[in-house]
């Protein structure tokens, strides 16, 4: 399908919910697999219809780097077990966007680059507002229940290595640093979830993003 088209596709689901809380919308995927994109893209399609937008990342949620490399700088099983806060995801987020929560948020508490706390302003979302939170490990089993829609985007190993080393290579400082990591740490974590978690069968949409151009729907539990 057209880009467009997937994009308006989201949008629809995403009206078509009706609830007396925030609506909490994830986009998980791979490394690299577009995420960030694709919720940007979504999150402008529902300003222009006057919906309230509440745009966060798991990126926001970080641990600090002595507790993400406890088991080691290149673990995969550190990458996926010990990387973000997923209790702080729920507290400040997730949970008070639901349906007992105060409404009343913060989008992130950590500052990875800098390995510091943040502190954000408290802020105030109204009942019809929609979150738009993308990041990795999203539908594993401590965070799966909190979200009203689950998007799950699909893309080869290779495609994300490839997406990575055109988009990260300042981050890692170099080629080799950003190959070696992916593949000792990222990759395999990320198969650690695949395997464990089984995302693909628990998201309400599953799309194949490695063609960003001419997505693939390739299934849905929502009825659009």
């Amino acid at each position: 399908m057209l880009r467009r088209h997937l994009v308006e596709l989201i949008v629809q689901a995403i009206l078509g919910f009706e609830r007396d809380h925030p609506i909490r919308v994830a986009f998980d995927g791979i490394d690299a697999a577009g995420k960030t994109i694709l919720a940007d893209e979504v999150a402008d399609a529902l300003n222009d219809k006057q919906r309230t937008v509440i745009r966060a990342s798991v990126d926001g949620f970080h641990r600090p780097k002595k507790e993400r490399h406890l088991r080691g700088e290149f673990s995969p099983e550190g990458y996926y077990m010990d990387s973000f806060d997923h209790t702080a995801i729920k507290e400040y987020l997730l949970q008070p966007l639901g349906s007992d929560g105060t409404g009343t948020y913060r989008t992130s508490v950590f500052d990875f680059r800098s390995d510091s706390p943040l502190l954000p302003p408290l802020k105030s979302a109204p009942d019809d507002a929609v979150l738009l939170f993308d990041g990795v490990f999203l539908l594993r089993p401590e965070l799966r229940a909190h979200w009203d829609i689950r998007v799950f985007l699909h893309i080869d190993f290779d495609t994300s290595l490839r997406r990575a080393l055109g988009r990260d290579l300042r981050l890692f400082g170099s080629k080799k640093s950003l190959v070696e990591r992916y593949e000792k740490r990222y990759i395999p974590g990320q198969k650690i979830y695949l395997r464990q978690a089984r995302p693909e069968r628990l998201a309400d949409l599953v799309i194949d993003n490695n063609d960003p151009n001419r997505p693939v729907l390739i299934r849905t539990s929502i009825q659009l």
